[in-house]
């Protein structure tokens, strides 16, 4: 883990992992995001600490949570389809961190069980899906670009649900967005709503049904994207907050 920076309630921005894998560019991409997540979250109020969920494991990742205040979980790889009954023999089944998987499945159970705000991205909104009981779309074309991943993000628009919490955090129901996925959530996880869709339908925003936990499909923290949707989002963790990680803030 990385230290807490700014101040404020906690925010644990957490990674699938931090370094080591073979695509060093892939791996350059998702730290450049997950940097601008964290500087979303300074500006949203929170002190904020990275964290490698495949280095720390279930149990630490859990324990961490009752320090912090709030989550964000970034994109990055596939998750392992043996978590939701997937094939794992898929033609475009991509590389799953098994470790990660186990490591977020944990930890968003405990963040709905504690009423933790917890924000998902991409991938982290994916994970949100599985944890809760969902399945995934193995592959879906037209929300990717193919290639190199410094070029990967497709423009495309989002149609949100009036008067779901991230229309009303965003301030409003319809937004031209950057993804950069092949993946998607089918089967939705227990407690969950879709309240946005891109054109084709493809779910690109969930919230829960009581607990302080929504998620987006698209990339708010990218630097081409229109507006500051991230901050805002952030924003609504934060007042979400109620209690949580009021002490020092270690994990």
């Amino acid at each position: 883990m990385t230290a807490p920076t700014a101040s404020g309630p906690l925010l644990l921005v957490v990674d699938v992992a931090h370094a080591g894998r073979d695509d060093a560019a892939f791996d350059a991409v998702l730290d450049r995001l997950s940097a601008r997540v964290a500087r979303a979250g300074e500006e949203a109020g929170f002190r904020v600490r990275r964290v490698d969920a495949a280095a720390t494991g279930p149990e630490a990742l859990v324990a961490s949570l009752g320090h912090a205040d709030a989550v964000v979980l970034t994109g990055g790889e596939d998750v392992d389809p043996a978590l939701y009954g997937g094939d794992p023999d898929h033609p475009h089944a991509g590389r799953a961190v098994r470790a990660a998987d186990d490591a977020q499945v944990a930890l968003v159970v405990e963040a709905v069980r504690t009423r933790t705000p917890l924000v998902g991205i991409c991938r982290g909104l994916q994970l949100v899906d599985v944890a809760l009981g969902g399945d995934l779309v193995q592959h879906l074309d037209g929300h990717v670009r193919p290639g190199d991943p410094r070029a990967s993000m497709v423009d495309h628009d989002v149609e949100l649900v009036a008067g779901s919490r991230v229309a009303e955090a965003l301030g409003g129901t319809a937004f031209t967005v950057r993804s950069s996925h092949h993946q998607a959530v089918g089967r939705l996880g227990a407690g969950l709503r879709v309240v946005g869709r891109a054109p084709d339908g493809t779910v690109e925003a969930v919230e829960h049904e009581d607990a302080p936990l929504w998620a987006v499909q698209w990339h708010p923290e990218d630097e081409g994207d229109r507006g500051d949707g991230l901050v805002s989002l952030l924003r609504a963790a934060r007042a979400a907050v109620r209690g949580h990680g009021a002490g020092p803030g270690g994990a």
